[in-house]
């Protein structure tokens, strides 16, 4: 790891922390907490640092809120000729829901035709885990990331179609093994043409 790289993890790890205290205490002792009223030893040796554990884990986890779009895209707008459109998918995502605390993941699909300028292609994908990296639901996930590519380089359109599945519904409530949840936003040319979004979806599926 370079010393950019990590000055900017720290950055986040520190916009994360600074909030948790601004907010109201020390995650560590939350959890703690939590071990408790389930009835464990929060000192016992399988769970000595687990409250450490947890705390790192939901700094990266929710490292999203320490990121800005312009920090994300890094300068990487190139000009480009043509409209043809540019999709990247099956970009792994891994979110939380907001209601229960529990992760969704999944695969989210971007498309966008270019109005002069395109994106480095990694920074869909970056753009992508910034929104993930958050509490979220599905549906607000998927324009969040449609909105962002739209703000950075105001294509003729965007699409984004993310297929997921959430641990609140498989492991608690209704316990459905097999559903996977799909949601899309679509911007632009992609809304009102119905013979661009078609090519997008048939695009995306094969």
């Amino acid at each position: 790891m370079d010393a950019l790289t990590r000055t900017k993890n720290m950055k986040k790890n520190y916009i994360f922390t600074v909030r948790s205290k601004q907010q109201g205490g020390d995650m560590k002792e939350a959890v703690r907490e939590i071990l408790k009223h389930i009835g464990e030893d929060p000192a016992r040796e399988g769970l000595a640092k687990t409250p450490e554990r947890v705390e790192k884990a939901w700094e990266y986890m929710m490292s999203g809120y320490g990121q800005k779009l312009d920090e994300v895209i890094n300068g990487a707008v190139f000009e480009a000729p043509g409209d043809e459109m540019v999709i990247v998918r099956d970009i792994e995502i891994y979110s939380m829901c907001e209601h229960h605390l529990l992760p969704f993941f999944g695969k989210c699909h971007i498309g966008y035709i270019p109005n002069g300028q395109v994106l480095g292609v990694s920074k869909l994908a970056r753009i992508a885990d910034m929104y993930a990296r958050r509490l979220q639901i599905q549906e607000r996930l998927s324009h969040e990331i449609a909105s962002a590519v739209m703000d950075a380089i105001e294509p003729r359109g965007v699409a984004v179609i993310i297929e997921a599945r959430h641990l609140c519904m498989m492991m608690r409530g209704v316990e459905k093994q097999n559903s996977e949840m799909r949601t899309s936003a679509m911007l632009g040319v992609f809304r009102h043409r119905p013979e661009t979004r078609a090519e997008f979806m048939s695009l995306v599926s094969r």
